[in-house]
Protein backbone atom coordinates (compact mmCIF):
# COMPACT_ATOMS: atom_id res chain seq x y z
CA UNK A 1 0.00 0.00 0.00
CA UNK A 2 2.80 2.38 0.59
CA UNK A 3 3.20 2.69 -3.10
CA UNK A 4 -0.36 4.05 -3.54
CA UNK A 5 -0.02 6.46 -0.58
CA UNK A 6 2.76 8.24 -2.03
CA UNK A 7 1.42 8.79 -5.48
CA UNK A 8 -2.08 9.79 -3.69
CA UNK A 9 0.49 12.00 -2.25
CA UNK A 10 1.71 13.27 -5.22
CA UNK A 11 -1.47 14.35 -6.66
CA UNK A 12 -2.47 15.86 -3.83
CA UNK A 13 0.03 18.35 -4.03
CA UNK A 14 -0.16 18.42 -7.78
CA UNK A 15 -3.99 19.87 -6.70
CA UNK A 16 -2.37 22.25 -3.41
CA UNK A 17 -4.44 19.51 -0.83
CA UNK A 18 -2.41 18.34 2.02
CA UNK A 19 -4.70 15.86 3.20
CA UNK A 20 -7.43 13.48 1.62
CA UNK A 21 -10.08 11.99 3.66
CA UNK A 22 -11.58 8.91 1.50
CA UNK A 23 -14.36 6.08 2.98
CA UNK A 24 -16.09 4.99 -0.70
CA UNK A 25 -15.73 1.37 0.01
CA UNK A 26 -13.66 0.52 -3.29
CA UNK A 27 -11.54 3.78 -2.85
CA UNK A 28 -10.86 2.77 0.75
CA UNK A 29 -10.12 -0.98 0.11
CA UNK A 30 -7.58 0.61 -2.79
CA UNK A 31 -5.65 2.45 -0.30
CA UNK A 32 -5.62 0.41 2.68
CA UNK A 33 -6.39 -3.05 1.84
CA UNK A 34 -9.48 -3.22 4.31
CA UNK A 35 -12.10 -5.54 3.68
CA UNK A 36 -14.79 -4.31 6.21
CA UNK A 37 -17.69 -2.27 5.63
CA UNK A 38 -17.17 0.66 7.83
CA UNK A 39 -14.37 2.88 8.05
CA UNK A 40 -11.83 5.70 6.49
CA UNK A 41 -9.14 6.45 5.29
CA UNK A 42 -7.32 10.13 5.89
CA UNK A 43 -3.86 10.59 4.12
CA UNK A 44 -1.51 13.90 5.01
CA UNK A 45 1.25 14.45 3.68
CA UNK A 46 3.67 12.74 6.14
CA UNK A 47 0.81 10.18 8.19
CA UNK A 48 -1.62 7.41 7.06
CA UNK A 49 -4.80 7.16 9.46
CA UNK A 50 -7.56 4.42 9.60
CA UNK A 51 -10.35 5.78 11.08
CA UNK A 52 -12.86 2.96 12.92
CA UNK A 53 -14.47 2.22 15.68
CA UNK A 54 -14.26 -0.76 17.92
CA UNK A 55 -16.17 -3.31 16.14
CA UNK A 56 -13.55 -3.12 13.34
CA UNK A 57 -10.34 -1.94 14.91
CA UNK A 58 -8.77 -5.43 15.00
CA UNK A 59 -9.35 -6.32 11.63
CA UNK A 60 -8.13 -3.14 10.31
CA UNK A 61 -4.71 -3.28 12.75
CA UNK A 62 -4.35 -6.77 10.55
CA UNK A 63 -5.20 -5.28 7.23
CA UNK A 64 -4.01 -1.71 6.97
CA UNK A 65 -0.68 -2.16 6.78
CA UNK A 66 1.77 1.18 7.69
CA UNK A 67 -1.46 3.23 8.76
CA UNK A 68 -2.11 3.85 12.42
CA UNK A 69 -5.37 2.97 13.77
CA UNK A 70 -7.48 5.38 15.15
CA UNK A 71 -11.03 4.39 17.10
CA UNK A 72 -14.28 7.04 16.69
CA UNK A 73 -17.19 6.04 19.00
CA UNK A 74 -20.00 8.56 20.52
CA UNK A 75 -16.93 9.97 22.93
CA UNK A 76 -15.02 11.23 20.09
CA UNK A 77 -16.46 11.20 16.85
CA UNK A 78 -14.76 11.37 13.30
CA UNK A 79 -14.98 15.05 13.38
CA UNK A 80 -12.83 15.22 16.74
CA UNK A 81 -10.07 13.36 15.59
CA UNK A 82 -10.38 15.35 12.27
CA UNK A 83 -9.82 18.53 14.77
CA UNK A 84 -6.79 17.09 16.30
CA UNK A 85 -4.51 16.71 13.17
CA UNK A 86 -3.13 19.69 11.92
CA UNK A 87 -4.38 20.32 7.96
CA UNK A 88 -5.77 23.29 6.05
CA UNK A 89 -6.79 21.78 2.86
CA UNK A 90 -8.52 18.46 2.84
CA UNK A 91 -9.61 17.08 -0.48
CA UNK A 92 -13.04 14.51 -0.18
CA UNK A 93 -14.83 12.28 -2.65
CA UNK A 94 -16.84 14.79 -4.49
CA UNK A 95 -18.41 12.13 -6.64
CA UNK A 96 -19.34 9.71 -3.42
CA UNK A 97 -19.85 12.03 -0.60
CA UNK A 98 -23.89 13.05 -0.24
CA UNK A 99 -24.81 16.84 0.35
CA UNK A 100 -25.54 15.93 4.10
CA UNK A 101 -22.22 14.53 4.88
CA UNK A 102 -20.79 17.67 3.11
CA UNK A 103 -22.48 19.96 5.28
CA UNK A 104 -21.74 18.10 8.61
CA UNK A 105 -18.02 18.16 7.52
CA UNK A 106 -18.17 22.10 6.27
CA UNK A 107 -19.93 22.77 9.33
CA UNK A 108 -17.78 20.63 11.73
CA UNK A 109 -14.47 21.22 10.42
CA UNK A 110 -15.02 25.26 9.75
CA UNK A 111 -11.33 26.02 9.77
CA UNK A 112 -10.86 23.31 6.94
CA UNK A 113 -11.13 24.50 3.25
CA UNK A 114 -12.73 21.73 1.56
CA UNK A 115 -11.90 20.73 -2.33
CA UNK A 116 -13.13 17.84 -4.44
CA UNK A 117 -10.32 15.15 -5.41
CA UNK A 118 -12.93 15.06 -8.71
CA UNK A 119 -10.94 11.89 -10.68
CA UNK A 120 -7.85 11.89 -8.50
CA UNK A 121 -8.46 8.25 -7.10
CA UNK A 122 -9.52 6.64 -10.05
CA UNK A 123 -6.41 7.33 -12.11
CA UNK A 124 -4.95 5.70 -9.26
CA UNK A 125 -6.95 2.88 -10.10
CA UNK A 126 -6.83 2.90 -13.79
CA UNK A 127 -3.35 0.89 -14.22
CA UNK A 128 -3.80 -2.40 -12.70
CA UNK A 129 -0.49 -4.04 -10.83
CA UNK A 130 0.17 -7.39 -10.93
CA UNK A 131 -1.84 -8.45 -7.83
CA UNK A 132 -4.73 -6.75 -9.07
CA UNK A 133 -4.46 -8.28 -12.48
CA UNK A 134 -4.24 -11.65 -10.98
CA UNK A 135 -7.36 -11.58 -9.28
CA UNK A 136 -9.11 -10.08 -12.18
CA UNK A 137 -7.42 -13.38 -13.90
CA UNK A 138 -9.01 -15.54 -11.44
CA UNK A 139 -12.24 -14.28 -11.60
CA UNK A 140 -12.55 -14.13 -15.15
CA UNK A 141 -11.44 -17.68 -14.91
CA UNK A 142 -14.66 -18.42 -12.84
CA UNK A 143 -16.69 -16.92 -15.28
CA UNK A 144 -15.25 -18.75 -18.21
CA UNK A 145 -15.51 -22.17 -15.97
CA UNK A 146 -19.35 -21.00 -15.57
CA UNK A 147 -19.79 -20.67 -19.26
CA UNK A 148 -19.30 -24.34 -20.11
CA UNK A 149 -21.42 -25.35 -16.78
CA UNK A 150 -24.03 -23.58 -18.07
CA UNK A 151 -24.10 -24.09 -21.10
CA UNK A 152 -25.09 -27.90 -20.21
CA UNK A 153 -27.80 -26.53 -18.25
CA UNK A 154 -29.94 -24.13 -20.74
CA UNK A 155 -32.63 -26.09 -22.33
CA UNK A 156 -36.21 -25.57 -23.15
CA UNK A 157 -38.21 -24.90 -20.44
CA UNK A 158 -35.80 -23.74 -17.37
CA UNK A 159 -36.24 -19.99 -16.74
CA UNK A 160 -34.02 -17.35 -16.89
CA UNK A 161 -34.20 -17.18 -13.12
CA UNK A 162 -32.98 -20.49 -12.81
CA UNK A 163 -29.83 -20.09 -15.36
CA UNK A 164 -29.26 -16.91 -13.30
CA UNK A 165 -29.36 -18.76 -9.49
CA UNK A 166 -27.12 -21.60 -11.06
CA UNK A 167 -24.58 -19.20 -12.15
CA UNK A 168 -24.37 -17.97 -9.23
CA UNK A 169 -24.07 -20.94 -7.34
CA UNK A 170 -21.58 -22.23 -9.48
CA UNK A 171 -19.14 -19.45 -9.25
CA UNK A 172 -19.54 -19.20 -5.90
CA UNK A 173 -18.27 -23.07 -5.20
CA UNK A 174 -15.61 -22.10 -7.64
CA UNK A 175 -14.24 -19.43 -4.85
CA UNK A 176 -15.60 -16.34 -6.04
CA UNK A 177 -17.17 -13.93 -3.12
CA UNK A 178 -20.32 -12.94 -5.09
CA UNK A 179 -21.49 -12.02 -8.99
CA UNK A 180 -20.61 -8.59 -9.96
CA UNK A 181 -23.31 -7.39 -10.84
CA UNK A 182 -27.22 -8.73 -11.16
CA UNK A 183 -26.63 -11.45 -14.10
CA UNK A 184 -28.62 -10.79 -17.30
CA UNK A 185 -29.96 -13.75 -18.60
CA UNK A 186 -32.14 -12.40 -21.68
CA UNK A 187 -33.76 -14.80 -24.67
CA UNK A 188 -35.70 -14.90 -27.40
CA UNK A 189 -37.27 -11.33 -27.71
CA UNK A 190 -36.12 -10.01 -24.74
CA UNK A 191 -32.49 -10.80 -26.29
CA UNK A 192 -33.06 -7.37 -27.21
CA UNK A 193 -32.69 -5.61 -23.80
CA UNK A 194 -28.88 -4.92 -24.04
CA UNK A 195 -29.71 -5.09 -19.83
CA UNK A 196 -32.47 -7.49 -19.31
CA UNK A 197 -31.65 -9.24 -16.43
CA UNK A 198 -33.31 -12.47 -15.40
CA UNK A 199 -36.57 -12.81 -15.31
CA UNK A 200 -39.88 -15.73 -15.25
CA UNK A 201 -39.38 -16.71 -18.96
CA UNK A 202 -39.12 -20.12 -19.78
CA UNK A 203 -36.21 -20.94 -22.78
CA UNK A 204 -37.72 -21.61 -25.73
CA UNK A 205 -36.44 -23.75 -28.99
CA UNK A 206 -35.04 -21.32 -31.31
CA UNK A 207 -34.05 -18.75 -28.64
CA UNK A 208 -31.22 -16.83 -28.84
CA UNK A 209 -29.93 -16.46 -25.14
CA UNK A 210 -27.69 -13.77 -24.57
CA UNK A 211 -25.96 -14.23 -21.06
CA UNK A 212 -23.76 -11.35 -19.47
CA UNK A 213 -22.27 -12.18 -15.91
CA UNK A 214 -19.33 -12.35 -14.17
CA UNK A 215 -17.79 -12.58 -10.47
CA UNK A 216 -16.05 -11.09 -7.70
CA UNK A 217 -12.68 -12.79 -6.45
CA UNK A 218 -11.18 -10.97 -3.73
CA UNK A 219 -12.26 -7.89 -4.13
CA UNK A 220 -11.96 -7.80 -8.24
CA UNK A 221 -14.69 -8.07 -10.90
CA UNK A 222 -14.56 -9.93 -14.02
CA UNK A 223 -17.29 -9.30 -16.95
CA UNK A 224 -18.28 -11.50 -19.89
CA UNK A 225 -20.44 -11.85 -22.32
CA UNK A 226 -21.74 -14.50 -24.34
CA UNK A 227 -24.66 -15.70 -26.81
CA UNK A 228 -25.76 -18.84 -27.90
CA UNK A 229 -28.90 -20.54 -29.59
CA UNK A 230 -31.02 -22.99 -28.26
CA UNK A 231 -31.45 -25.11 -31.16
CA UNK A 232 -30.22 -24.61 -34.85
CA UNK A 233 -29.75 -20.68 -35.55
CA UNK A 234 -31.81 -19.28 -38.29
CA UNK A 235 -30.01 -17.73 -41.09
CA UNK A 236 -30.68 -14.14 -39.79
CA UNK A 237 -29.60 -15.29 -36.19
CA UNK A 238 -26.26 -16.11 -37.80
CA UNK A 239 -25.92 -12.87 -39.89
CA UNK A 240 -26.80 -10.98 -36.68
CA UNK A 241 -23.79 -13.24 -34.59
CA UNK A 242 -21.11 -13.20 -37.44
CA UNK A 243 -21.65 -9.50 -37.56
CA UNK A 244 -20.80 -8.71 -33.99
CA UNK A 245 -18.57 -11.10 -33.69
CA UNK A 246 -16.70 -9.61 -36.69
CA UNK A 247 -17.03 -6.49 -34.97
CA UNK A 248 -15.87 -7.58 -31.69
CA UNK A 249 -12.74 -9.52 -32.93
CA UNK A 250 -11.47 -6.12 -35.19
CA UNK A 251 -12.05 -4.32 -32.11
CA UNK A 252 -10.18 -6.26 -30.21
CA UNK A 253 -7.17 -6.63 -32.62
CA UNK A 254 -6.78 -2.75 -32.50
CA UNK A 255 -6.43 -2.27 -28.79
CA UNK A 256 -2.60 -1.44 -27.29
CA UNK A 257 -1.09 1.33 -25.55
CA UNK A 258 -1.31 4.55 -27.51
CA UNK A 259 -4.77 4.51 -28.71
CA UNK A 260 -7.90 6.34 -27.18
CA UNK A 261 -11.66 4.48 -26.46
CA UNK A 262 -13.03 6.92 -29.06
CA UNK A 263 -10.74 5.13 -31.83
CA UNK A 264 -11.45 1.17 -30.71
CA UNK A 265 -14.89 1.96 -29.81
CA UNK A 266 -14.98 3.23 -34.09
CA UNK A 267 -13.64 0.12 -34.98
CA UNK A 268 -16.36 -1.79 -34.15
CA UNK A 269 -19.13 0.37 -34.61
CA UNK A 270 -18.22 0.97 -38.57
CA UNK A 271 -18.41 -2.68 -38.90
CA UNK A 272 -22.33 -2.69 -37.18
CA UNK A 273 -23.13 0.78 -39.60
CA UNK A 274 -21.99 -0.55 -42.57
CA UNK A 275 -23.76 -3.64 -42.12
CA UNK A 276 -27.06 -1.36 -41.94
CA UNK A 277 -27.49 -1.92 -38.08
CA UNK A 278 -25.78 0.89 -36.79
CA UNK A 279 -28.85 2.05 -35.39
CA UNK A 280 -29.30 -1.21 -32.76
CA UNK A 281 -25.71 -0.81 -31.38
CA UNK A 282 -26.87 1.65 -28.92
CA UNK A 283 -23.76 2.03 -26.42
CA UNK A 284 -20.46 2.07 -26.12
CA UNK A 285 -18.17 -0.44 -27.07
CA UNK A 286 -16.35 -1.28 -23.34
CA UNK A 287 -15.37 0.35 -20.16
CA UNK A 288 -12.75 -0.23 -17.38
CA UNK A 289 -12.98 -3.38 -14.55
CA UNK A 290 -11.42 -3.61 -11.08
CA UNK A 291 -12.79 -3.24 -7.87
CA UNK A 292 -16.23 -2.11 -9.55
CA UNK A 293 -17.83 -3.42 -12.35
CA UNK A 294 -17.51 -0.20 -14.30
CA UNK A 295 -14.10 2.11 -14.18
CA UNK A 296 -12.40 4.16 -16.07
CA UNK A 297 -11.12 3.91 -19.16
CA UNK A 298 -14.63 4.26 -21.39
CA UNK A 299 -14.29 2.64 -25.34
CA UNK A 300 -16.86 4.51 -26.45
CA UNK A 301 -17.38 7.79 -28.53
CA UNK A 302 -16.88 9.49 -25.70
CA UNK A 303 -13.57 7.64 -23.98
CA UNK A 304 -10.69 9.73 -24.32
CA UNK A 305 -9.05 8.33 -22.22
CA UNK A 306 -5.49 7.00 -24.19
CA UNK A 307 -5.02 3.30 -23.57
CA UNK A 308 -1.90 2.18 -21.61
CA UNK A 309 -0.38 -1.14 -20.08
CA UNK A 310 -1.96 -2.17 -17.07
CA UNK A 311 -5.58 -0.94 -17.95
CA UNK A 312 -8.38 -3.82 -18.20
CA UNK A 313 -11.32 -2.71 -20.12
CA UNK A 314 -13.88 -4.62 -21.97
CA UNK A 315 -14.76 -5.41 -25.91
CA UNK A 316 -18.80 -6.08 -25.93
CA UNK A 317 -20.42 -4.60 -29.02
CA UNK A 318 -24.03 -5.35 -29.92
CA UNK A 319 -27.53 -5.47 -32.50
CA UNK A 320 -30.51 -5.83 -30.70
CA UNK A 321 -33.62 -6.10 -32.69
CA UNK A 322 -36.37 -5.09 -30.92
CA UNK A 323 -39.17 -8.00 -31.40
CA UNK A 324 -36.42 -10.26 -32.77
CA UNK A 325 -33.65 -10.72 -30.50
CA UNK A 326 -30.29 -9.42 -29.94
CA UNK A 327 -26.78 -10.35 -29.95
CA UNK A 328 -23.96 -9.56 -27.39
CA UNK A 329 -20.10 -10.82 -27.17
CA UNK A 330 -17.90 -9.66 -24.20
CA UNK A 331 -14.46 -10.47 -23.67
CA UNK A 332 -12.67 -8.73 -20.79
CA UNK A 333 -9.50 -7.70 -22.20
CA UNK A 334 -5.45 -6.27 -20.34
CA UNK A 335 -3.85 -3.63 -22.07
CA UNK A 336 0.04 -5.29 -22.35
CA UNK A 337 3.49 -3.29 -23.27
CA UNK A 338 3.30 -4.88 -27.11
CA UNK A 339 -0.54 -4.89 -27.35
CA UNK A 340 -3.52 -6.83 -25.40
CA UNK A 341 -4.44 -9.76 -23.78
CA UNK A 342 -7.58 -12.10 -23.73
CA UNK A 343 -8.52 -13.02 -20.34
CA UNK A 344 -12.00 -14.61 -21.36
CA UNK A 345 -10.95 -17.48 -22.51
CA UNK A 346 -14.34 -18.83 -23.56
CA UNK A 347 -15.33 -19.93 -27.46
CA UNK A 348 -17.04 -16.94 -29.44
CA UNK A 349 -18.09 -19.12 -32.31
CA UNK A 350 -21.71 -19.39 -32.79
CA UNK A 351 -22.87 -22.40 -30.11
CA UNK A 352 -26.05 -24.73 -30.90
CA UNK A 353 -27.42 -26.01 -27.78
Amino acid sequence: MERRIVRLRELLQDMKLDSALIYKPENRRYMSGFTGSSGYVFITMDKAYFITDFRYAEQAAAQCEGYEILQHSNEKTLYQILENIPVHCMGFEGDFVTYQEHKELTEKLPEVHLESLEDALSKLRIIKDDQEIACIEKAAEIADKAFTHICRYIKPGVSEWEIALELESFMKKQGASATSFDSIVASGKRSSLPHGVASDKLIEAGDFVTLDFGCIYQGYCSDMTRTVVVGKATEKQREIYEIVLDAQIRALESIRPGVTGIEVDKVARDIISSKGYGAYFGHGLGHGVGLEIHESPRLSPLGKDVLQPGMIVTDEPGIYLPDFGGVRIEDLVLVTETGHRRLSKSTKELIEL
